[in-house]
């Protein structure tokens, strides 16, 4: 299969970019690439041998069709304006076309200083290109819209972080990097023509089936709306923590990108901050939901120059009920619940009430809770519990909550293992892998990333355990 790339950003958006070329790493060299995922792009594998250098993985060369390009964007971050923004080290190499008329956005991130890198000097390093690449990889398995990642290049470039580390560039692949923020950069320099035209350009290569509709820009709107809050609502049932929900980290598409200080929750803990340069919690576990919001407010008013204020403050009215309609889906079947009844909601946060006190780990206890028989006592998860009384207590309740439904344990335990991952990212897992690539042994990194695409299958390994000590002071900011 030839690989086709096409221009649509640069030849329907000027103005929205600025065209220039990566800045190539010293002595680069292709240390891992989704084998899978490039096999459904129909990559060839003759494209990873890289006995002549790092080649497009690199960006020392590029595929016919390529013509690489700096997006600009601005945004609110922490809840501030921060002004023009913009790929401050990420280049869009192209577009590749596919053969369903769809295309994929190849993005290298680390390629060097562009017109938007600000203070920072366009790189990125080995240790934040992996975090990124598992995390974006545990996401897509566990059926959470995410960017993807296609390849890791490390180096002998020095890069200045906290400390010298060496230099990465990572390609993500996405549908379109198109964010908040890009609408928001031109509502700020009053040129609401332009974010018009970007609407145009979504709903034409995005949303086609609306591009005749007379209200075709509430319609785009709406469903944005919808996107944002079920994604939303798919991390907190899983416990993510993004970190970093600033409106340029948020996707058009309703997609996870933009990886960095993020965090899957160890103990229970709704206040969980996974940041630490989120001094104040803004982007605490428990507020996503909030956030998603706010985010999505600061989009409607980039859309206020052609879309009806009352319509989009209806729109906007949607997001909660969206987000609690698939939250309570998505945590029905977590418990095993096969009907929808008035006292499940008091049923679940009687168990989050009782994992908050015990710090009781989050994967696990629902993982352990799949093995529930309705008619027996005993649990595997009782022994999790300090306070066996109140887990007693809850217990017995929830199995006469799992009779009512007249579901066979069989068919429920199924389903709740399909649901509950025996193994998410942890943190400390991320970190052994980075520790060891970083030492030149890219073994865990392959391992690692080979476990994390069957996260609903039961493992005897470390992969499924609680976190050493270690594992539970991990820091991570932005510049992870």
């Amino acid at each position: 299969m030839t690989l086709s790339f096409t221009t649509h950003w640069r030849d329907e958006l000027p103005g929205f970019y600025t065209a220039l070329q990566p800045t190539p790493l010293s002595n680069a060299r292709l240390v891992w690439h989704n084998a899978d995922l490039a096999e459904s792009l129909g990559v060839p594998p003759s494209l990873f041998d890289t006995t002549q250098g790092a080649g497009v993985w690199g960006g020392e060369t590029f595929l016919p069709g390529m013509s690489p390009l700096a997006q600009v964007y601005s945004g609110h971050q922490f809840g501030v304006w921060a002004g023009q923004l913009g790929d401050g080290r990420g280049i869009l190499l192209g577009e590749q076309l596919l053969s369903d008329g769809s295309t994929r956005d190849w993005h290298l991130k680390g390629a060097g200083l562009t017109p938007y890198s600000r203070m920072g000097d366009g790189r990125a390093v080995l240790r934040s290109t992996i975090r990124e690449c598992l995390a974006s990889e545990a996401m897509h398995h566990l059926g959470i819209p995410t960017t993807r990642a296609l390849s890791i290049v490390t180096s002998d470039t020095p890069v200045m972080r906290e400390r010298v580390e060496q230099g990465a560039m990572m390609i993500r692949v996405a549908e379109s990097h198109a964010r908040f923020g890009h609408f928001e950069h031109f509502y700020y320099r009053r040129e609401p023509a332009k974010v018009q035209q970007l609407a145009d350009f979504v709903i034409r290569h995005h949303w086609p089936h609306l591009q005749d509709e007379q209200d075709k820009y509430r319609l785009w709107f709406s469903d944005v709306v919808s996107r944002t809050a079920r994604l939303i609502a798919r991390w907190q049932a899983v416990g993510f923590a993004h970190g970093v929900m600033n409106t340029d980290n948020m996707s058009i598409l309703g997609l996870t990108i933009d990886y960095g200080p993020y965090g899957f929750l160890d103990d229970y803990n709704p206040a969980f901050i996974c940041n630490h340069s989120d001094y104040q919690g803004r982007y605490r576990f428990d507020n996503q939901p909030a956030v998603g919001l706010w985010n999505l407010q600061r989009l409607a008013q980039t859309l206020s120059p052609f879309i009806d204020v009352d319509a989009l403050n209806s729109t906007l009215d949607e997001y909660q009920h969206v987000l609690l309609t698939e939250y309570g889906r998505l945590m029905r079947s977590k418990l095993g619940l096969f009907t929808e009844q008035k006292a499940d909601n008091e049923l679940l946060n009687r168990l989050f009430a009782l994992m908050a006190r015990e710090g009781s780990d989050y994967t696990r206890t629902f993982r352990m809770l799949s093995q529930t028989e309705q008619h027996s006592a005993q649990s595997p998860l009782r022994d999790e519990f300090i306070d066996r009384g109140a887990f007693d207590s809850w217990f017995t309740d929830y199995r006469e909550r799992l009779v009512r439904d007249e579901i066979d344990d069989a068919q429920r335990q199924q389903q709740m293992l399909s649901v509950n991952p025996a193994m998410i990212l942890r943190n400390w897992l991320a970190q052994r892998a980075i520790e060891q690539a970083e030492q030149g042994d890219m073994t865990e990194l392959h391992r690692l990333h080979d476990a994390l695409r069957t996260p609903f299958t039961d493992r005897d390994d470390d992969y499924v355990s609680r976190p050493p000590d270690w594992g539970k002071r991990l820091e991570v900011s932005c510049s992870s």
